[in-house]
């Protein structure tokens, strides 16, 4: 299945906001079950303003017959990204330097259930990388998801494992995964 995909950057948050925070609520709550403070619409809706005010930030949308059927979103590390200080393991200090056009983060990724199992998620995950210029691209997943599955799905699509974080006091501890942005 192919769906229509759009893609946006952060002037075009306004026009997209809801579909992004209505998709949120749906997949992570209802879907998945994920409650308290971190996964709250609020809480997930400040995030989405903090990364779209970084340089950089775009996104892209799917949409099937007009409905939204998901979406991903990321910007690039500057060189002063807070992206790899809440390590809980050591990583190489030549992975972790930035400077601005190195590394783009893919800071969500959701596709609402009945568009699941059609390789819906990776039309998303590569048009939005079609149009990064980086070399290298980032996410963090948490391992416990599916039991290992969501994780898996990523090492499928070339992510690899180079530590673990847990970036906010109340969010989960997240495998960090990276990959060259275009596969070779």
């Amino acid at each position: 299945m192919t769906v229509d995909v759009r893609h946006y950057v952060a002037e075009d948050l306004p026009e997209i906001r809801q579909h992004i925070l209505d998709i949120h609520v749906e997949v992570r709550q209802r879907d998945f079950g994920l409650t308290g403070p971190f996964y709250d619409v609020e809480r997930f809706d400040e995030r989405l303003t903090a990364y779209s005010s970084r340089p950089g930030w775009t996104a892209v949308l799917g949409f099937d017959e007009g409905d939204p059927v998901g979406f991903c979103f990321g910007t690039a590390l500057a060189p002063d990204t807070k992206w790899w200080n809440n390590m809980l393991t050591a990583v190489d200090p030549v992975v972790t330097k930035e400077d601005g056009k190195r590394t783009v983060s893919l800071n969500e990724i959701v596709v609402r259930k009945p568009w699941r199992g059609r390789s819906i998620a990776w039309q998303l995950h590569e048009a939005w990388l079609d149009h990064r210029a980086e070399e290298r691209v980032t996410l963090l997943v948490n391992p416990l998801a599916g039991d290992g599955a969501v994780q898996a799905v990523y090492e499928a699509w070339g992510y690899r494992k180079v530590g673990d974080q847990q970036p906010f006091p109340d969010s989960p501890v997240f495998s960090v995964m990276l990959r060259p942005r275009k596969q070779g």
